[in-house]
């Protein structure tokens, strides 16, 4: 009766021989007088505590928008289309707490505490620069329908800590406000040049040292534009964050008496939300405190 265990445990031990014997090659092979290569790599993680923000910026994108022939001075579709993209980093790296964009820019901001890929930089941004340009193409045909997109976009990444509350709160204020000049320069621009008539260098001399008021006065005096009527999307740009969001569904379950019914299930959970709204100011941030990590200001 014991010959069959005897049997199966020196075949167990063979094949336990044979592992180990892979293994120790497998360690030796690594450890080959090649691996001082690896001295070469610099250390690239970001310093502890401090917000990664992983900013994009679309490279040529002025000779892509007219190759594609985006609508001047906004096409909603490719607005649209930059924020589904951006929804789909969050939703693979979660520790972004909160996204930014206009244009053909957008900025993800890690939690101080985030620990993905150890913090490295360069893992850091070029997850989210090949994540991003990718749901771009992926996502092209349900914001621009059947026009072809003639050749797949690029967007380069920089990163950038800053290590407090103010200093992240300031950066985003930053780019909105750049959003603002950008919006209000461009819609006076194309006003001039769609419905004034002028040529291009035509009107970039008549907004020549012209103020943010000359500009409001150039579309409401001459265009009867109001700039405060334009929409938010435009004047503030896109602002995504993680929120708490009910969803209910239907479900048909069979009881004794009664038969097939349909019961509502409600549940909770945690969903990237848009929005264009102002983030210079304090209410934002107090309508969602769970955006910045607390411990400082």
């Amino acid at each position: 009766m014991r010959r069959p265990f005897l049997v199966n445990f020196r075949g167990l031990t063979e094949r336990k021989a044979l592992l180990s014997l892979k293994f120790s090659t497998s360690s030796a092979m690594a450890k080959s007088k090649f691996e001082y290569v690896r001295n070469f790599e610099l250390d690239d993680t970001c310093l502890r505590n401090c917000y990664i923000v992983v900013r994009l910026d679309g490279r040529n994108f002025h000779k892509f928008s007219e190759q594609h022939n985006f609508v001047k001075p906004n096409d909603n579709r490719a607005l649209g289309l930059m924020s589904r993209s951006a929804r789909s980093v969050m939703e693979e790296l979660e520790d972004i707490t909160i996204a930014y964009g206009q244009s053909d820019e957008f900025s993800f901001v890690f939690k101080r505490s985030t620990a993905w890929f150890k913090r490295r930089a360069s893992k850091l941004m070029t997850h989210v620069t090949s994540q991003f340009s990718t749901s771009f193409v992926y996502y092209w045909k349900e914001y621009f329908g059947e026009q072809a997109l003639l050749y797949p976009p690029s967007f380069d990444g920089r990163v950038v800590l800053y290590p407090s509350n103010r200093n992240i709160k300031d950066y985003l204020s930053w780019r909105q406000a750049d959003c603002h000049i950008n919006n209000l320069y461009n819609t006076t621009f194309w006003t001039l040049v769609q419905k004034g008539g002028l040529t291009t260098t035509q009107a970039e001399e008549r907004l020549s040292r012209t103020q943010a008021a000359d500009k409001n006065e150039i579309l409401f005096s001459e265009f009867n534009i109001n700039y405060n009527n334009e929409s938010p999307l435009h004047k503030k740009g896109t602002t995504l964050i993680w929120e708490k969001v009910n969803e209910t569904t239907t479900k048909r379950i069979n009881q004794p008496d009664e038969g097939e019914t349909e019961i509502h299930v409600t549940r909770t959970r945690k969903k990237v939300t848009v929005h264009s709204c102002d983030m210079i100011g304090d209410q934002f941030w107090k309508e969602h405190p769970d955006i910045l990590e607390s411990g400082e200001c």
